[in-house]
C-alpha cells in the first residue's frame, strides 16, 4: 500500500498536515523530535562506554584462581 504513494502524494499528506496543525506546532513538534533522538543517541553512547569500561575492568584483573584461593 504504502509502495504507490510517489512524490506527489508525499507532498498532499505534508500540505493536509500543516493545514491541519500549523507551522508553530509542527515546528515544536519536530524539536522535540530531535531532542528524544539526541537524548537516545547519548543514551547508547553512555551504555557502550559502560560496557567499555566494564570490560577494561575485567581485563585488568589478571589474577588467577587458584592464587585467590590461596590467599583465603
Amino acid at each position: 500500500m504504502l509502495n504507490n504513494i510517489g512524490l506527489p502524494g508525499l507532498l498532499l499528506i505534508a500540505v493536509v498536515v500543516l493545514v491541519l496543525f500549523g507551522r508553530g506546532k509542527i515546528s515544536s513538534l519536530m524539536g522535540e523530535v530531535g531532542k528524544g533522538i539526541t537524548a537516545f543517541k547519548r543514551g547508547v553512547d553512555d551504555s557502550k562506554k559502560e560496557l567499555e569500561s566494564a570490560k577494561a575492568e575485567e581485563a585488568l584483573d589478571v589474577t588467577p584462581a587458584d592464587a585467590e584461593k590461596d590467599k583465603a
